[in-house]
């Protein structure tokens, strides 16, 4: 079945057609170096882009590894490998995959994890940032797929637990499904990219996502901690620190998400309660359950760390942050800044309305708030797009974005 040509059949007015499996069936799990090298060199002897996807374990697993990866080619068919048995033997594929372009949905969620098996692509089309720069306002594969090509995709386990062994066929179906049309839907995004005017744009996007550097480690990782918010002392958010580090030890070691060891809730509420003994701890909820009873000793530990702390140990109660202040504050502490952002973010809006993007995309809403901040001493348009290049800016945004920000950056409070 050709799916773009029977897609743009279906696309329009016409009710969408549910796809509930591929073309060709769902393949068989690769897991074995022989079969590796097979799909391999039938990946080899097909053409063109490779449709690639992931799938994790997130919310289940520590580590964000890929737990199956998806790829599809023309003249190939689909492959669905299980990297954690062939982990040693993925030369081949990467040899494979170096050859031609990688087309993927939201590329920035998959690339870090196969990075992590060594696979890195040469270039990329990712429809979800494709389809936002072409002015779609909903861009999950499903929604485009169905509005660009006519077809329904069959859904539900994307949140499921793919480190679990064997993986039903109803998840790899689903799996399978994710990179069956990322071919024609390239096609079709890339048209409407060229016809706006906006495919250069779009290489320069891809580009950067591509090349991006890893995130740097979070300082502090634990003030994340859902419900912080609740601990007003600097003993308290001691206690939150010294559980959240000991729960993470444990999550790091079982290779279990923190929040199934803990969850957040639990902690904050063991810091509000401050029990002493176990049987009070026990009382809490969570902390009651079997898996809990087994480290209540741990738990106890660590509250009372945080009690024998010295003052100078505790942590601040104020959050340190090296950009801006939140911008609800500005008006007290600037109100020179605060009427440069107003003036940035009302002509920011009008730009990308006119060209039909989000804001967000248009100019990261950080690098704005940075930039009204602390503006160049002199705003002339020159230093501004100086400012925006070192802030990461693609010269595509600096082009739409620097007279409007020239002008904003005279606003008087």
């Amino acid at each position: 079945m050709d799916n773009a040509a029977h897609g743009s059949e279906a696309a329009g007015d016409a009710a969408p057609l549910p796809l509930t499996e591929p073309a060709d069936g769902t393949p068989d799990v690769v897991d074995d170096p022989d079969a590796l090298r097979d799909a391999c060199e039938r990946l080899a002897g097909g053409h063109g882009a490779l449709a690639v996807d992931t799938e994790r374990a997130s919310g289940y697993r520590y580590w964000p590894r890929a737990y199956l990866v998806q790829i599809k080619r023309e003249g190939a068919g689909t492959f669905l490998i299980d990297p954690i048995p062939v982990r040693d033997h993925l030369a081949p594929l990467a040899e494979v995959l170096n050859s031609d372009e990688w087309i993927l949905h939201a590329a920035s969620q998959d690339l870090p994890c196969l990075a992590e098996l060594g696979l890195h692509p040469p270039s990329l089309f990712d429809t979800e940032l494709a389809g936002r720069l072409a002015g779609y306002q909903r861009v999950a594969l499903g929604t485009l797929v169905e509005s660009l090509l006519g077809y329904r995709l069959e859904k539900g386990h994307s949140a499921a637990d793919w480190s679990r062994r064997p993986l039903p066929v109803d998840w790899l179906n689903y799996a399978a499904l994710d990179v069956e049309l990322l071919l024609p839907l390239r096609e079709r995004l890339e048209a409407q990219l060229a016809e706006s005017g906006k495919l250069e744009w779009a290489r320069q996007e891809f580009e950067a996502v591509r090349t991006a550097p890893a995130p740097a480690p979070r300082t502090e990782p634990w003030r994340r901690t859902s419900g912080i918010h609740k601990i007003r002392t600097a003993r308290g958010l001691a206690a939150v620190r010294a559980l959240w580090e000991a729960r993470d030890e444990l999550a790091r070691r079982r290779d279990r998400a923190p929040g199934r060891v803990l969850p957040d809730s639990a902690i904050v509420n063991a810091v509000l309660t401050d029990p002493r003994t176990a049987a009070e701890l026990q009382q809490l909820p969570v902390f009651g359950g079997k898996m809990q009873r087994r480290h209540t000793t741990r738990w106890l530990r660590q509250l009372q760390l945080a009690r024998s702390l010295a003052d100078a140990e505790l942590p601040s109660t104020a959050v340190t942050n090296d950009g801006p202040p939140p911008p609800n504050r500005w008006a007290d502490k600037d109100p020179d800044a605060a009427a440069r952002l107003g003036a940035a973010k009302a002509s920011l809006a009008e730009v990308a309305e006119h060209h039909q993007l989000p804001v967000e995309n248009l100019l990261l809403p950080e690098l704005v708030r940075r930039l009204c901040w602390s503006p160049p001493a002199d705003p002339a348009p020159e230093r501004v797009a100086d400012a925006l290049a070192l802030g990461g800016a693609r010269p595509w945004q600096i082009e739409l974005t620097v007279p409007a920000l020239a002008r904003a950056l005279h606003a008087r409070g």
